[in-house]
């Protein structure tokens, strides 16, 4: 399509539906993603196989190794591989593009959510460098072993290793605009998915290596370079917001650029920053921005029409002493309709991940707006495991999961109630989803007493059998210590399912057919427990989503219900 508009133009004609494209600097070039079978030699021989296979009256598979599924899809034997093809003079794909990942068993981009950020062209357009896991086998599902690799764009040699000296992960290659220095992001323990993302510069002619601003205590995302090559610039959780900073390449001097809300995404000019910004109060927007960093200046408002009239809930932030006496941070939204002589029913939101946050920031899932419309005020607590307050924070949570958290739950819960009187304590339900689910099934034996309902979204309810049938084995393996038949009594020492027999209180299990982060069985033992138990209980099934809700009928069949189960047992109205 012209930059002026006009109609679009097919560029490609391949038997492959294309994952994701980057173009090469002078646009003569674009590297691609195709779902392949990497023993065929051309694109022709994957159709041909799909095309027998969805002709066949038969539906079996067989597997003789792990990763037979990830996140939402089962296995079919293809890989996500790395290409590259020529533009002809007609401005189309020319010919066959050639496979720039080819002997790399693993996928390129990764999956599930991996993109074109996982891969990038040098300057001179002659080398593209990718991240890929360097795996073999079943140790696919438990290893966070991820490489760069640099590969020639006329495909004449295999691709090479570039971080084989360290066994964590590497990710995010960012060529310098010299082609001297190729910048990327760097973990230090195998095996720990959320251990801190370090800047490496990893200098291309000698080899030499260097961490940048190696004593900044926050885990950066994918790098953007200045033009004139001496600032990086990334966004990072920051006590419970995104901010982005610019870090200093010389010094590893590191400063902060936008202080409140969520940098959703954004990219440097040659005089200023282009920025995509939200805050809890609203989506995001387009804005610029000095490149030293300095007030928003609105350049588009695709949401004003939507935004105009609509009433948000306001929030705060608080502070309290919570495990072992140390500082944790929550927040409050107060309902649209606040009127401080009034008290208000809560929704006590719990977040997953563990390792993640409830940020100043907007979703469409498990926006706290959507309970403030409704009535309830929100209190959220950012509790130890937390991304953003330091690595030791957010380490502290594995081998724990029952253990700190829920006392900074505990304790925050009481500090938010002694601060702000509109929170009625007596007409409260806690929600939450992934581990947050976990937490709603733990509590419901552990600390029951100050709900009326609880909401439990894709949550873990047996730690045992989670350690065998969830995909990504690194994550469970970690956080127990190791394998659950090798650390048996790690995986029993915070398991909910050992304490249904105090469970009390009515409970909403939400459960997806394809979740295979945290599967389906885990909500159906939930609600099973709770049905035996004589509970009052629902079960909202969805055969057609994952761990998370993306359809929007379905988002509003979730929302409906979550809202009706929280005020017929707080009385909301």
């Amino acid at each position: 399509m012209s930059a002026d508009g006009g109609e679009a133009t097919q560029l490609s004609a391949l038997p492959l539906d294309v994952g994701g494209y980057k173009l090469s600097p002078d646009g003569r070039r674009v590297a691609l993603s195709l779902e392949v079978f990497v023993d065929c030699a051309t694109l022709a021989c994957t159709r041909e196989r799909l095309d027998q296979v969805e002709k066949s009256k038969g539906s079996g598979r067989v597997y003789e190794q792990l990763f037979i599924r990830h996140w939402d899809t089962w296995s079919d034997g293809r890989r996500s591989q790395l290409f590259v093809g020529e533009f002809g003079a007609d401005g189309k794909l020319a010919g066959e593009p050639r496979r720039l990942s080819r002997g790399i068993d693993n996928d390129v981009p990764s999956k599930p959510f991996g993109d074109d950020s996982e891969y990038a062209f040098s300057p001179d357009g002659a080398t593209v460098y990718f991240g890929a896991r360097n795996a073999e086998g079943s140790s696919e599902a438990w290893s966070t072993n991820f490489d760069l690799y640099a590969a020639s764009v006329d495909g004449s040699a295999a691709p090479r290793n570039l971080t084989a000296a360290n066994p964590a992960w590497d990710a995010y290659p960012l060529p310098s605009r010299d082609g001297k220095t190729l910048y990327y992001l760097a973990m230090k323990r195998p095996g720990f998915e959320a251990d801190r993302f370090g800047i490496r510069a990893l200098d291309l002619e000698t080899g030499a290596l260097r961490e940048i601003a190696a004593d900044w205590d926050r885990s950066a995302s994918a790098l953007k370079e200045s033009f004139d090559g001496r600032t990086l610039y990334t966004a990072a959780d920051d006590r419970g917001r995104h901010p982005l900073f610019a870090v200093d390449v010389a010094s590893g001097k590191v400063r902060k650029l936008v202080e409140d809300g969520t940098v959703a995404g954004f990219d440097v000019g040659a005089r200023q920053l282009l920025i995509a910004h939200q805050t809890l109060q609203r989506p995001s927007d387009l804005f610029v921005a000095p490149l030293k960093g300095g007030a928003l200046r609105p350049v588009a408002r695709f949401n004003a029409d939507r935004l105009a009239g609509l009433a948000v809930g306001r929030s705060e932030f608080f502070t309290f002493k919570g495990w072992g006496d140390e500082e944790v941070q929550g927040y409050v939204v107060k309902p649209v309709d606040f009127d401080p002589a009034r008290k208000y029913p809560v929704a006590f939101i719990i977040h997953g991940g563990p390792q993640g946050a409830m940020n100043d920031g907007w979703s469409y899932r498990w926006n706290p707006q959507t309970y403030a419309g409704q009535g309830f005020a929100v209190v959220t607590i950012n509790f130890h495991g937390s991304t953003g307050y330091g690595q030791a924070f957010t380490d502290s949570i594995s081998g724990d999961w029952g253990g700190k958290p829920l006392e900074d739950l505990k304790l925050g819960w009481q500090a938010a109630l002694d601060r702000y009187a509109f929170l009625d304590g007596d007409r409260a339900c806690a929600l939450g989803a992934s581990y947050g689910g976990y937490m709603i099934n733990w509590i419901a034996g552990n600390w029951n007493a100050p709900w009326k309902c609880l909401v439990n979204h894709d949550g873990v309810f047996d730690t045992r059998s989670m350690g065998y049938v969830t995909e990504e084995l690194w994550f469970t393996e970690w956080e127990n210590g190791g394998s659950a038949f090798a650390k048996p009594d790690h995986y029993e020492r915070f398991n909910p399912v050992n304490h249904v027999a105090k469970w009390r209180v009515p409970m909403l299990v939400v459960q997806g057919e394809k979740d295979y982060r945290v599967p389906v069985d885990q909500g159906i033992s939930t609600f099973t427990a709770l049905q035996r138990r004589g509970i009052p209980s629902q079960l909202l099934y969805f055969p057609d989503e994952n761990h998370w809700v993306l359809k929007p009928q379905n988002s509003v069949k979730w929302h409906d219900t979550v809202n009706a189960w929280l005020k017929r047992w707080t009385g909301a109205q």
